[in-house]
């Protein structure tokens, strides 16, 4: 009988950190180890393996296709591991939590937490809103909401934890030809109704750059804004968090756009107990993997 292979958890999360990061020195610099010890963890799973898992890509690193497939179950042995590890320690938590989200962590790795979040936790109620910054707040305000992520936050009565600051980018089709190639004529916008901390951002930044605008769309749902964006009907402003892939960001000093100021993403919370508490914890650990080190 040929004996099992058991694979390390650790050199499975550094295996993915790498495949996300496509490079060994990122991959150090992230985990908080030397190169040469994260060399030596991908080498030896390759052996385990008995194939290459890694070729050169360039001056980074891309998969096999070994390598692709090792990727899809390590993703799923880590979850799993994580899923038991947080039903273990966290067995007898129980109540109802009701979290706000913006609308650009509607899909993606967030989702997929907090479907982690819900198996580990049976007893826990949670429920998911997905909507405007503003409505977020007035939701928490009026008490429909115990926790938020939110763009800014910590006004207008609702206190806020600043986790992460980050940059707004003009965003819009690749084929997109820059301020010159409109030849005087108004910037066409797209954007959400006021208030909204992107579009004041972005308004105010044209003003102050003298380019004339004019409001070409709005709509009150974020797949509305890129329906429109990559229909043509003109540029808008985010994050890159949830960027479809069909959109680019227009970068200043080629697209002649004026540069944008960051934006905080918070945490607001207005109710503290055992499963509120935990879920903030886990958003925390979940935005300072998925973002901060991007």
């Amino acid at each position: 009988m040929v004996p099992r292979v058991n694979l390390n958890m650790d050199v499975l999360r550094t295996f993915v950190t790498g495949s996300e990061l496509g490079s060994f020195s990122k991959t150090a610099q992230r985990l908080g180890r030397s190169q040469s010890a994260i060399s030596t963890q991908l080498r030896r799973l390759e052996e385990q393996a008995g194939k290459p898992l890694f070729k050169k890509s360039g001056r980074g690193l891309a998969l096999t296709t070994a390598g692709e497939s090792l990727l899809s179950y390590a993703k799923r042995i880590l979850e799993l591991n994580d899923e038991a590890i947080d039903g273990l320690r966290d067995g007898d938590v129980e109540g109802w939590v009701r979290l706000g989200i913006p609308q650009d962590f509607a899909e993606g790795w967030l989702t997929s937490l907090l479907g982690r979040f819900a198996r580990a936790h049976p007893k826990v109620r949670v429920e998911v809103r997905a909507e405007q910054n503003v409505l977020l707040m007035d939701r928490l305000r009026d008490d429909e909401l115990d926790l938020a992520l939110a763009w800014g936050g910590g006004n207008n009565g609702v206190s806020a934890e600043r986790l992460i600051d980050l940059p707004m980018v003009w965003v819009g089709r690749p084929d997109w030809d820059g301020i010159k190639a409109l030849g005087g004529e108004p910037l066409s916008l797209v954007a959400f109704e006021p208030p909204c901390v992107f579009r004041s951002a972005g308004i105010e930044a044209l003003d102050r750059a003298g380019i004339a605008w004019r409001l070409a769309f709005t709509s009150p749902s974020l797949a509305g804004l890129w329906a429109a964006t990559g229909a043509g009907l003109g540029v808008t402003l985010r994050t890159t968090v949830g960027l479809p892939n069909a959109l680019v960001v227009l970068k200043p000093g080629v697209s002649g756009l004026p540069g944008l100021p960051k934006v905080s993403l918070t945490l607001c919370k207005t109710k503290a107990d055992p499963a509120v508490n935990r879920l903030c914890e886990l958003l925390r650990e979940t935005i300072a993997e998925q973002i901060k080190h991007r």
